[in-house]
């Protein structure tokens, strides 16, 4: 119980290295670039379909979030990891870790201390951008229904924070077990093409070859295996839309168990970083 109390406290060391990594982050621009990332794909996204054309006619609400989220995959991704790729390996490489952990602080502090701070630089890149063209969209657009624009750009910002989460700590896992940054970024570089390229191109073979293997519970457990496809599946299934991936179509996941998986993977994804981090020697 004391050790809950001190970790929830605002002078606690989780919250003292979370603030430590945003400060960093806003220093290396990081929040700015990201947010402006977000902004230019969510606006060109909303308005590029009217602008040949010279007149404003935005797209119905399931066209533009399935259109957001099947760009959004792509981008959020490689965001998380550019962002966390050098937590470990690069405060190790400039000696840093070592004094960092010559302070009273346990490993889990320190690996939940920098998930927090980069967690909350993600979510305000996110929430600015796409809470922002939601808000532009109701003031624009007037067949839109105020509470159902909302209630689905909340839920599009939540699924992109935990997709964001994810690959932070995918990010955490490679860097804890790189030995330079270098190798770190080559690494999740790769990684990023095996979830979200190459894995859904493979897919997608599989079911068009047909093969009597692929029934509905082997295809819910190759979406759940990559949170790309969780998080393609959540979107898709939030806006009832039939607009996006036909890979996606024929799951039977319900919306509630969709995010479950999504938070299982970050639970795992948090218990390895941590136990690497743990038998890391420095």
């Amino acid at each position: 119980m004391h050790n809950m109390l001190a970790m929830t406290s605002l002078n606690s060391p989780v919250f003292i290295i979370a603030a430590k990594e945003i400060k960093d982050s806003f220093r290396n621009r990081w929040i700015s670039f990201i947010s402006l990332i977000f902004i230019v794909l969510s606006l060109s996204i909303t308005f590029a379909g009217s602008a040949i054309t010279g007149t404003l006619a935005l797209p119905t609400l399931p066209n533009l979030m399935t259109s957001l989220s099947t760009v959004s995959v792509f981008i959020i991704p490689l965001a998380a990891i550019l962002l966390s790729y050098d937590a470990f390996v690069g405060e190790d490489e400039a000696g840093t870790l070592l004094l960092l952990l010559s302070y009273p602080l346990t490993r889990f502090q320190i690996i939940l201390g920098k998930l927090l701070g980069h967690g909350v630089v993600m979510f305000v890149s996110i929430s600015f951008a796409f809470g922002g063209t939601g808000i532009l969209l109701l003031l624009l657009g007037e067949t839109y229904s105020v509470m159902e624009t909302l209630l689905v750009f909340m839920q599009f910002i939540l699924s992109s924070f935990l997709l964001a989460l994810t690959f932070i700590l995918v990010g955490y896992t490679v860097s804890l077990r790189a030995t330079e940054k270098a190798r770190a970024v080559g690494s999740l570089l790769f990684i990023w093409f095996l979830f979200v390229l190459l894995y859904d191109l493979l897919l997608l073979a599989v079911l068009v070859a047909e093969l009597s293997v692929i029934n509905q519970s082997v295809l819910n457990l190759l979406i759940a295996l990559n949170p790309t496809d969780l998080y393609r599946a959540v979107n898709e299934m939030a806006i009832d839309s039939r607009e996006g991936l036909s890979l996606l179509n024929g799951t039977s996941w319900a919306l509630e168990g969709l995010y479950a998986s999504m938070l299982v993977w970050i639970c795992i994804l948090m218990a390895v970083s941590y136990q690497l981090f743990r038998r890391k020697s420095l």
